[in-house]
């Protein structure tokens, strides 16, 4: 029997969270770990006591054709990045890795080059995380060094999307 890599583990964790999503576009789920301890969990969903886009039968974003990583103020939901960081001490929090995996709704399969939107940047930035791992296929991921955010800083050049 071949033994999951722990990278793998922990991103399988996250695709597994992502199955609470309200979300009609896309699935996301996020884990936090730190020192190999799930710190905390989080996937895409409205705020407590909203409707969520699956109650509603209609996702505002899709209806006016917003392209994926732009205007997300208009968004129902939180995403599954800043409902981790809610749910988990600062403390904690410091120096840990943000397991990211993310699916299309409308086939099931990976989100190729996803990636934190800027708020979500901002939030990973402010808890302290240090790495995050997004999944781009089963077995495939990219490793990203949060300093990297720090240092090249969209915000100034104005970049939209992902």
């Amino acid at each position: 029997m071949v033994r999951r890599d722990k990278i793998n583990y922990y991103l399988d964790l996250a695709d597994v969270v992502s199955k609470r999503c309200t979300c009609l576009r896309r699935h996301y789920g996020a884990v936090i770990v730190k020192n190999d301890e799930v710190i905390s969990t989080g996937y895409v969903g409205a705020p407590r006591g909203r409707k969520n886009c699956s109650d509603l039968g209609y996702c505002i974003r899709q209806q006016l054709n917003i392209p994926r990583g732009e205007r997300y103020e208009l968004c129902r939901s939180v995403h599954a990045e800043a409902n981790a960081i809610i749910s988990a001490e600062r403390n904690k929090m410091m120096g840990s890795t943000l397991y990211l995996s993310g699916r299309e709704v409308s086939n099931g399969e990976y989100i190729k080059n996803s990636c934190s939107c800027s708020m979500c940047k901002r939030m990973v930035i402010n808890a302290g995380i240090e790495k995050v791992i997004i999944r781009d296929t089963e077995n495939e991921y990219r490793e990203i060094n949060v300093q990297d955010w720090i240092d090249n800083d969209e915000s100034l050049e104005g970049t939209r999307g992902y």
